[in-house]
């Protein structure tokens, strides 16, 4: 296996692991077991378990287009439509796994505190830049919400609903709380739409 492979292998378990152990669970050995690699290769690469999150880290920021925004925007032109086909992704992938695993940035995030400033770092890295994506589209929503939007902050908020339906999901069981979370936006959307369109100037024959 080249070196950039065994690198790439290791990250690749690496998440897969963290993912679904969680960071501590997840031994340096069962690391090396499940990636077929020696100690020696993971500790040329990465100096230690930390430094090893911490690229998995900068691999999920690299990733966040291709991996988690593309689909959402393949599935349609509409950018209020595209954060609630993101969410529906986000669904999808709860569903298949019985609501038993969550997103791996916020898994991370609840389990990681204080004693990882960098780690905590780029975790709140990865959350800007979800929300970014997600701010985006909401810019190019124009002017079907209300002028005085703040769509960094409403961007925000649909992680929150995100985050949150998923983690009352894995603790109920049941995709329910997610819908729920995800219905109650949808309704706020609704909602900041007709306040935009009633602020939009009539036409001639009436319309706005």
């Amino acid at each position: 296996m080249a070196p950039g492979e065994t690198r790439e292998r290791i990250l690749e378990v690496a998440r897969r692991l963290f993912h679904e152990q969680g960071y501590h669970a997840t031994g340096v050995s069962t690391i090396l077991r499940e990636a077929d690699v020696r100690s020696g290769s993971l500790y040329y690469f990465f100096e230690n378990k930390e430094e090893l999150l911490k690229a998995t880290l900068r691999w999920y920021l690299e990733h966040l287009g291709p991996i988690v925004l593309a689909p959402a925007e393949q599935a349609t032109d509409d950018p209020i439509g595209r954060v609630f086909a993101l969410l529906d992704w986000y669904r999808t992938g709860l569903g298949r796994a019985g609501c038993t695993l969550g997103c791996p940035i916020g898994n991370l995030a609840l389990e990681l505190g204080d004693g990882h400033p960098e780690v905590r770092a780029l975790i709140h890295e990865n959350f800007q830049n979800w929300a970014a994506g997600v701010e985006r589209w909401l810019q190019d929503a124009g002017d079907r919400l209300p002028p005085w939007t703040d769509r960094a902050a409403l961007a925000r908020f649909v992680l929150t609903v995100m985050e949150g339906g998923i983690m009352q999901s894995r603790a109920a069981g049941s995709l329910a709380p997610f819908d729920d979370s995800v219905r109650q936006l949808r309704a706020y959307f609704d909602a900041l739409e007709r306040a935009a369109a009633s602020q939009r100037p009539r036409t001639e024959g009436g319309s706005a």
